[in-house]
């Protein structure tokens, strides 16, 4: 049998806010999304990155099982597009489970398809997967489409796969002043996550710019120049509409 190789841009060994508990945070190299708010435009680039087997991020891993065992952690997979690399997945998660560790995924299914080898082997991934992170960065579609250069009927179509599978997911949601604050886009993706009996968790993520030195570094234009992060007071609005008290 060949071994699978990912693509991994960069590990983060002590993740906190991925997922829940301390986690070991595996990034994927290569997105189809080019968002305007990126903070890993690095990992857009598809073929590159260094390339892993899963045994091999797995031993790396699981030195740090202590701290989830103490924490109630375990290992995220983020990106990029995580997705895109779906065999690699199943091989690595596969690893985890063996070794009783909780496993989470940070996507927002970009690369979502109905096709018949994909759903495949979507679903072998699901029997090793604990945890979606299902990142919805518009829910209007003209808006969506501007902000991130792709359809988020992907996303949406990915959402109600993970319903129908009954995949426990957090939604995450981030608010940016003039692009995802609109009360009216909020109350709509109030709207649609009430359609998702299988969301566990609705987190609004406050805009900010710790990663625009990434764009200066790779000599790209930064889209959202002179954008701040949200006020308070508007970042409370968001949590009213999206009612994420409710989840908690």
């Amino acid at each position: 049998m060949t071994e699978v190789l990912g693509r991994v841009h960069s590990v983060e060994t002590m993740g906190t806010v991925d997922g829940p508990g301390i986690r070991f945070i595996v990034f994927m190299q290569g997105c189809l999304l080019r968002c305007q708010f990126c903070h890993n435009p690095d990992t857009w680039k598809i073929g590159t990155g260094t390339e892993r087997s899963a045994q091999d991020v797995f031993d790396e891993a699981i030195k740090y099982k202590e701290f989830w065992d103490a924490s109630g952690g375990g290992v995220t997979v983020s990106g990029g597009e995580p997705l895109l690399q779906v065999d690699f997945l199943i091989e690595f998660f596969t690893l985890c489970k063996k070794a009783g560790v909780h496993t989470t995924i940070d996507s927002c299914g970009g690369c979502f398809t109905r096709d018949p080898e994909f759903i495949e082997k979507l679903d072998r991934l699901m029997e090793v997967t604990d945890l979606i992170l299902l990142d919805i960065k518009q829910i209007n579609p003209e808006k969506h489409l501007k902000l991130t250069t792709k359809s988020n009927a992907p996303i949406i179509d990915f959402a109600h796969y993970l319903r129908d599978k009954e995949q426990p997911i957090w939604i995450r949601h981030v608010l940016i002043p003039t692009k995802t604050d609109d009360p009216e886009d909020l109350t709509k993706l109030h709207e649609f996550i009430q359609t998702l009996p299988n969301v566990k968790q609705v987190d609004v993520l406050p805009y900010h710019t710790m990663g625009v030195y990434k764009w200066k570094e790779m000599g790209i234009r930064y889209p959202l120049e002179g954008i701040e992060a949200p006020k308070e007071e508007v970042v409370a609005l968001a949590n009213q509409i999206l009612e994420t008290s409710s989840y908690k």
